[in-house]
């Protein structure tokens, strides 16, 4: 018995956007681009975002070195992906995210202080009380993204107009989860956004080393989803591409994949010496494409902003943020006995026996 095989060749082409370079200049008009729906207003809301999600992150590690907060992953090179997700975004939305997207978390009404508690060690800081069905830091790779595919499974179910968000690394485009989680988003027909924040580095592996596709984007078309990439450090760019890929997900549309491109100017985390696998020329090239002083110079260029509202901007953000920090340091730390409350619905007898050692230790604290 022969099987025929039809053998079809098969060419993709991966859309590349930037609107503003690495010099502050746009591609078009500002007119064009408040058309768009980029105001002038927006431009500032981005900034001030990316400012206090960076003043936060030098806060947060100077927390850590001095004994205050727990292992720190920075997003240092990364707050323009963050700021236009969290614009893009409506709130009834739910965003799934990784662990470096902080601007989108603080934009969608997650306090700093609770972030501040989460990387400290005490777990309420994930119970946030801002967007309640958005989903906690995701500390092991890429399996966010299997959470994704149920919960727009759920809306799709329930035909509601939402969206979910899902945001991996580059290293997570590696992992089972992901391709799964493609598949299955393209085979149901999902409302579902994937963002690869590729910031180059998998901790200590290199963008090259880790994949050698072309452009990690191009992993989505196995499973039929479309895909393109974005200037990460272009926050027009990102917000316009992004709302557009969650306005087409939200009409029935389908799943789409974004791959911004960006660079983590920072170590991976507070426990790693990047200065050991990477070469300071690449460090100081990207310093040079980083997405904050590229906005910086638009606004100041347009005369949108000036260097005292500026600096007005970095007070704000600062008087904040040490505010937050206060209000972070004065909050009693959590019992240990909490460490036994989600392991399971029923405790095993020997974390019985854990937890009651834990809680007699607790009581002769008490007594002295």
């Amino acid at each position: 018995m022969s099987i025929n095989k039809q053998q079809a060749e098969n060419t993709f082409r991966v859309g590349y956007t930037q609107y503003l370079d690495e010099t502050g200049r746009l591609s078009e008009s500002l007119k064009h681009f408040s058309v768009a729906g980029v105001s002038s207003e927006l431009l500032v809301e981005f900034y001030r975002w990316m400012l206090f999600t960076r003043t936060f992150d030098c806060k947060a590690i100077a927390l850590q070195r001095t004994g205050r907060l727990g292992t720190y992953a920075s997003c240092l090179g990364q707050e323009a992906v963050g700021a236009a997700i969290g614009k893009a975004m409506r709130e009834e939305d739910v965003f799934i995210q990784a662990y470096r997207e902080t601007a989108a978390v603080l934009i969608r009404g997650v306090k700093p202080e609770e972030i501040l508690m989460y990387w400290g060690g005490d777990e309420r800081g994930m119970d946030f009380q801002g967007p309640r069905e958005d989903m906690p830091c995701t500390i092991p790779i890429a399996s966010q993204c299997c959470h994704a595919v149920g919960i727009s499974y759920a809306m799709k179910l329930r035909r509601e107009p939402r969206v979910a968000v899902v945001v991996c690394g580059d290293g997570a485009t590696s992992k089972g989860d992901f391709y799964e989680s493609v598949n299955a988003a393209g085979v149901w027909d999902l409302p579902l956004v994937f963002i690869i924040n590729n910031n180059q580095w998998a901790i200590s592996l290199p963008r090259d080393e880790q994949s050698s596709c072309e452009t990690l984007a191009q992993k989505a078309i196995a499973g039929g989803v479309s895909c393109e990439q974005v200037d990460g450090n272009d926050v027009i760019a990102c917000y316009l591409k992004i709302k557009a890929a969650i306005d087409r997900a939200r009409e029935g549309k389908g799943p789409h994949l974004i791959e911004t491109i960006s660079y983590r100017l920072s170590d991976h985390t507070t426990a790693d010496d990047a200065s050991r696998y990477r070469d300071v020329d690449n460090v100081g090239e990207a310093w040079q494409k980083e997405p904050m002083a590229r906005l910086r110079s638009l606004l100041l260029n347009e005369m949108i902003i000036d260097n005292a509202g500026i600096e007005q901007l970095e007070k704000a953000c600062s008087d904040e943020i040490d505010a937050a920090v206060a209000r972070y340091l004065a909050i009693p730390p959590a019992s240990p006995a909490t460490m036994f409350e989600y392991l399971y619905e029923t405790l095993p007898d020997h974390y019985l026996d854990q937890l009651a050692q834990v809680q007699n230790t607790i009581l002769q604290e008490g007594e002295k």
